[in-house]
């Protein structure tokens, strides 16, 4: 990821390279035990592609993104029928090692599948601001739990904010983690250059230092 957000063509052929060892790797040694080769691996995804794929390799109509995503899940149920998996949820086989915002914007997406959702963003919008209150209410209540709760209420209608605004969480704040990195680093930089060590920095030193580093760089 690093390599792709970075442009950096000679580390991202590198890194692919890293991938494809764990995939030829894994392959040679279930190989080795007779269960299958690299080739069975290309097979595999090549037929799943096309399977799951009607409106591009056959008959089947699919006009928007939202007729492939309903197909998409028609498809992977007669799927896991074939195979006997039982699902008992829309939700069911959404993966537990997901990081937390991702996994949050893959429940909304698989419920609005069946029309569990908001009308309009106007709507998310209220629903973060509700969310933001009962947490300052929880704030002012003292309690720890209930804090806890609320905050994962407001990470989670934040997430749905960006669903609705096709903005990818995970990307925004890495980008903000990315953005208040560098301006840590250039109150760093200038504190340094002072000759004050960023320990004994004050809060007063550093905030001037980093409204600067704002209008050095740019942003908000």
């Amino acid at each position: 990821m690093d390599a792709i957000e970075q442009s950096d063509t000679a580390n991202l052929k590198e890194e692919l390279g890293d991938l494809l060892l764990q995939v030829v790797f894994q392959a040679r040694m279930a190989q080795e035990v007779g269960d299958f080769d690299i080739d069975g691996v290309a097979e595999a995804i090549s037929n799943k592609l096309v399977e799951r794929h009607p409106h591009v390799f056959g008959d089947a109509e699919a006009d928007t993104p939202d007729q492939v995503l309903t197909n998409w899940e028609a498809i992977k149920a007669e799927e896991r029928k074939a195979k006997g998996v039982e699902r008992t949820s829309m939700l069911d086989g959404i993966p537990n090692h997901l990081p937390a915002l991702l996994k949050a914007r893959r429940a909304q997406e698989k419920a609005t599948r069946v029309g569990f959702d908001w009308d309009s963003v106007d709507e998310v919008v209220a629903k973060v601001d509700e969310e933001m209150g009962e947490l300052r209410q929880a704030m002012s209540d003292a309690d720890e739990g209930h804090i806890d709760e609320e905050m994962g209420d407001v990470l989670f209608a934040l997430v749905n904010l960006s669903r609705f605004l096709s903005t990818d969480p995970e990307r925004a704040l890495r980008k903000t983690i990315d953005k208040f990195g560098e301006r840590f680093r250039y109150i760093e930089r200038r504190l340094e250059h002072e000759g004050t060590d960023v320990h004994e920095a004050t809060i007063e030193q550093m905030d001037a230092l980093w409204e600067e580093s704002k209008k050095t760089r740019g942003g908000s």
